[in-house]
């Protein structure tokens, strides 16, 4: 038998990204191909990109350009392909370029350049398809696009307008996931709490069962396959105050990632942001009195066109007040494409990344508090990984490669997906250190 084609992939962009690689991997792996992490490898090379701010779209035009020059045979997708001129102008010698959400497209293309193997002797596909992530966790994408249209971001002129995928369908992939092992799934999507809108959150079925096409609805499935269930990307819709009974109660876990975004309403409605901008304070405290463990994630720009010293000070006083968990902070960037860049007031770069290092120092403070705050604690914990120096695990407050870690040092007696007792003995500004709690305590 002839060795089967080897085709090489490159996934770079945010987790809706990942899971279209993803998709493009176990289709391919279906049909026969070979994957390889290697271009010297692979007889022809995928590079699903990303175009989100001008450092991705940097990112992305170099992993191409690295491609090319190691194996020659490259095939474009992902949200930069939106932007065929760009890729061109840059690396002309590319096969083929295909926008986000085109797995139809990528394989059309590797078919045109290698033809597809056939082995039907072979069980090529496990149940759970071909995953990026590790054994015991898995992203889980609810919808593609965006109807929103923030005013710094081009996202939806790569990605189209917002498609729920039908209800039955998140939960037959959720339940072979947990079938197949894996212990928390990540819920994502370009705007989480959106789901079902497109669709007026029609009907759907699962296991013979009515339920409707919406987060809520969702989440109370999902929590029936016993595994840990994070939701990513909520904006703050009024909808989303009804999950937090389902947190409390441990159906799901107690964490959301809310791209607040600013704290000033001018600077607010000037993005265009979507769902509630007013009071974001009082709704934080409502949270956490229904969820007292809720950990929340945000993000935030600074150097918005406009921003003036003062709203920028805003911003600061929301964060201290606030007392968020975790916070990502971008300085705007002037992607081609964003309605925000013709606004008047363009704020300097140099003082756009001042303020952002500002913001990020005030955080930094705030952090090391709340986590040295959880000393003495016992909680759950998920191993992500065990090598020399010990374990490395994540708590309910943790999403994987973004947030801080539950670092037990030298201890090895443990394995990648299991969950573990552990008391919390120390805490810097963002990570845990724990020390297991044996049975006979």
């Amino acid at each position: 038998m002839n060795k089967p084609a080897t085709i090489g992939v490159v996934s770079l962009g945010c987790p809706k990204a990942g899971s279209d690689t993803e998709q493009i991997l176990t289709r391919l792996r279906a049909e026969g191909y070979d994957i390889s992490g290697s271009y010297q490898d692979a007889d022809l090379v995928v590079v699903n990109t990303c175009g989100f701010i001008d450092a991705a779209v940097e990112e992305s035009l170099d992993a191409i350009g690295e491609a090319i020059a190691e194996n020659g045979k490259v095939i474009v997708t992902g949200c930069l392909g939106a932007k065929s001129d760009v890729i061109l102008k840059a690396h002309p010698q590319v096969l083929a370029i295909t926008g986000p959400h085109a797995a139809d497209e990528v394989l059309r293309h590797v078919h045109d350049h290698l033809p597809q193997p056939h082995d039907p002797y072979t069980s090529l596909v496990p149940p759970q398809g071909i995953r990026l992530t590790p054994q015991h966790f898995a992203y889980l994408k609810l919808s593609e696009g965006c109807n929103h249209r923030c005013t710094f971001c081009i996202i939806p002129s790569m990605r189209g307008k917002l498609v729920s995928r039908p209800i039955g369908d998140v939960l037959s992939e959720a339940r072979a996931l947990a079938e197949a092992g894996v212990r928390e799934i990540l819920v994502i999507s370009q705007d989480t709490g959106a789901y079902g809108v497109d669709v007026k959150y029609r009907t759907g079925f699962h296991g013979g069962r009515p339920l409707k096409t919406r987060l809520k609805e969702l989440c109370e499935a999902l929590a029936e396959f016993g595994i840990w269930v994070r939701l990513h990307y909520v904006y703050p819709y009024p909808s989303i105050d009804e999950l937090l009974p389902l947190m409390a109660e441990g159906k799901i876990l107690p964490y959301l990632d809310v791209p607040f975004q600013h704290a000033s309403p001018r600077i607010l409605k000037a993005m265009k942001r979507p769902a509630s901008a007013e009071n974001n304070l009082e709704r934080i405290k409502a949270w956490r009195a229904v969820c007292p463990d809720l950990t929340i994630r945000s993000t935030f720009i600074t150097g918005f066109p406009g921003e003036t010293e003062a709203e920028f000070e805003e911003l600061l006083a929301f964060i201290e007040e606030a007392r968020l968990d975790r916070v990502g902070c971008f300085a705007y960037s002037p992607v081609e494409g964003a309605p925000a860049n013709d606004l008047p007031g363009a704020v300097p770069e140099e003082v756009r990344e001042e303020r952002r290092r500002r913001l990020m120092d005030v955080q930094a403070d705030i952090s090391a508090e709340l986590l040295a705050a959880k000393i003495g604690r016992e909680m759950v914990v998920l191993v992500d990984a065990v090598d020399d120096e010990g374990t490395m695990a994540r708590s309910s407050a943790d999403a994987p490669e973004i947030d801080g870690l539950v670092m037990l040092n030298d201890f090895h007696d443990c394995e990648p997906g299991d969950f573990l007792r552990v008391r919390i003995v120390d805490a810097d500004e963002h990570d845990l250190y724990a020390e297991p709690i044996y049975e006979d305590e």
